[in-house]
């Protein structure tokens, strides 16, 4: 999975930003009018029908509960009212046709969403597209937010499709995939005209598809290609090592995460060498949280994490690639000058001779 600049857990009751999960402090002290876990957790112990969830599914402004399904509509109205009379505003969700979570009114996935679009517009951020994507009851509201899209995909649970029945059948926004899972996702990216609705690592030519004045993709092109190689899905083409040889500069280096200097010409006789040495294994490349910085006309400093998978154990470094336009002012692809990357985390102490770049 990728790593989200934003992220809203725990049914949105939480909004948190970047790496440290820092919490939005807006949101804490907006839900926390009206709001009393305590009585809460008081009031529910009341019902025999309702058994607490594990610990590590409760938060500061979520109760979570299981309960059958048979026995849920009468405890929810039950429930909402001893809790009015006690003074507090609720939301009470029924999902999964098991789960049951008790929420400040003003709390849900779709308020979170509202709240963080508002909150962006208001800082000139305000993202150019939006897609809700879901598979159960909880996820509804999220279909209700104006100016968002969403999908429900095909395997969505029963209390969903029928919320879409019965309030967006007609909503041209909000559609039900015919995929499952992820697929209906890329589906609906597609069916919305959002953005490209395949994988890269499923595009035939990704010369042709991404746009190569945008050192982003370069990287990630680059690190595609690279597990193309390994696993032997690409043709061994001296015209593939040549172009890697053509962007490398001769006198500009590679620090490997180990802390090896390498001169950057060394890396396509070095891939050479591994052409299909991960054939037919559980092998995986990406990049995660890359970001790029223009610190010339014609060149960039690209910041990201690239991880590998080699039959379930994950290995990582942070990098850091500096970048030249082939061509000043020309979209001809860019000069790789400098590569530098760093372990993440605690990495056994063994020969890593087989991390290429």
């Amino acid at each position: 999975m990728l790593t989200p600049d934003i992220t809203i857990l725990s049914v949105g009751t939480e909004i948190t930003y970047g790496n440290a999960m820092v919490p939005d402090e807006g949101w804490v002290e907006y839900l926390s009018q009206k709001w009393d876990k305590n009585i809460v957790k008081e009031e529910t112990s009341k019902f025999s029908e309702l058994t607490l969830q594990s610990e590590t599914e409760q938060r500061p402004h979520k109760v979570s509960f299981h309960i059958q399904k048979d026995k849920a509509q009468g405890v929810m109205k039950s429930l909402a009212e001893r809790l009015e009379q006690r003074g507090l505003d609720v939301k009470i969700i029924y999902s999964g046709g098991v789960d049951l979570d008790i929420l400040p009114q003003g709390a849900g996935k779709g308020q979170a969403l509202a709240y963080l679009l508002k909150k962006m517009k208001a800082e000139g951020k305000l993202p150019t597209n939006t897609l809700a994507c879901g598979d159960s009851g909880n996820d509804a509201e999220l279909f209700s937010i104006p100016d968002v899209y969403g999908v429900m995909v095909s395997n969505a649970q029963e209390e969903l499709l029928q919320w879409h029945a019965a309030n967006a059948k007609d909503n041209p926004k909000v559609i039900h995939a015919t995929e499952r899972c992820a697929s209906g996702i890329i589906q609906a990216i597609g069916h919305f005209n959002l953005g490209l609705n395949v994988s890269p690592r499923d595009v035939k030519d990704l010369k042709s598809t991404l746009q190569i004045s945008d050192p982003r993709h370069e990287v990630v092109k680059f690190f595609l290609s690279l597990e193309k190689w390994r696993r032997a899905e690409t043709e061994r083409s001296d015209p593939f090592l040549s172009e890697l040889k053509a962007s490398c500069l001769p006198s500009y280096t590679f620090v490997h995460p180990s802390g090896v200097v390498k001169n950057l010409l060394e890396l396509p006789d070095t891939l050479q060498s591994c052409y299909g040495d991960k054939q037919g294994k559980s092998y995986r490349v990406w990049v995660d949280q890359i970001s790029s910085a223009q610190i010339a006309s014609s060149s960039w400093l690209v910041n990201f994490t690239k991880w590998e998978l080699i039959d379930e154990k994950r290995r990582g470094c942070v990098s850091t690639v500096l970048l030249n336009l082939k061509e000043p002012k020309s979209s001809e692809g860019f000069v790789w000058l400098h590569i530098h990357q760093t372990w993440v985390g605690e990495v056994e102490a063994k020969d890593h001779t087989d991390w290429v770049c």
